[in-house]
This record gives structure tokens, sequence and C-alpha cells, in this order.
């Protein structure tokens, strides 16, 4: 039975994969035309990698996937929390602060070190920064770092 609700849940994940791949090439072309990198490749990207994964689960599915305990279901409730407030702060917090405060819990709630975990965040947090501003040259927001 484990290996029929693998393939239904790939299943609905590849239609949610080509759902979102189909939304993200509905993106406004950014003034000034089309680039060879924009709003929406990062969100393409994630489609693709969605829909692998979607049939390698419908392909070879688990044979014995037994269900999680009780604190494991906590867990993902507070990642899933986490995920939330993180996408609620972006733009206020700025990119770099809250990707510390989101990495640093999910780390912590891994099993890292509070320290260990929030600098883990702070260090993403500013590596990722500066290879999407400088390299790829898509600004993330600064929030409370933006200097007037």
């Amino acid at each position: 039975m484990s290996r029929f609700n693998d393939r239904v849940f790939g299943l609905v994940m590849l239609a949610v994969a080509v759902a979102y791949y189909y939304g993200a090439t509905q993106f406004p072309v950014p003034f000034g035309g089309s680039e060879a990198v924009g709003p929406e490749t990062f969100p393409k990207i994630l489609g693709v990698v969605l829909a692998i994964c979607s049939l390698y689960m419908i392909v070879k599915p688990d044979a014995d996937n037994a269900w999680p305990a009780g604190r494991t279901f906590v867990e993902l409730g507070i990642a899933i929390v986490a995920l939330i407030v993180y996408a609620l702060l972006l733009e206020p917090l700025g990119f770099i602060i809250s990707t510390t405060l989101a990495i640093g819990t999910l780390c912590w709630r891994m099993g890292a070190t509070p320290l260990k975990a929030y600098l883990t965040g702070l260090i993403s947090g500013i590596v990722v920064f500066v290879l999407f501003t400088y390299g790829l040259e898509l600004p993330l927001p600064l929030g409370l770092l933006e200097l007037n």
C-alpha cells in the first residue's frame, strides 16, 4: 500500500511542478527586454527539480516507509512556521536578517547549538545575498540594513 501512496503523491507533486513551472513563465518581461537571468529563472529551476523528484518517486517508490513519530510532526510544524515567518519578514527585515533567523532556527531544531546554528544562518545569508545581488544582478531587499 505504501508504494501506491508514494506513486499517488508523486503524481500530485508532478502536477504541482508543472503548474509551478507554467506560473513562472507568466512573469511579465522586465523593463528593457528579456534577460538571460530574470525573475522567472529560479522558480523554473525549482519546478524542474520538483518534476525530476516526482518522477523518481513514481518510478521507484519506497517499499517500507514508516510514519514518523509524533515529535517529528512537531518539528515539521516548527519548520513550516519558520518558513512562513521568513516569507513575511523578508521585506521588512531584509534578506540577510530574515535568512539568518530562518536558517538559524532550522539548524538549531536539527540539533546544532544555537551559536553555530545562527552563525551558519548569518554566513549563508551574506553569501547568498552577495551571489544574487552582485553575481546574478538580482537585488535582494536589505530591509533594516539599508542606509538612507
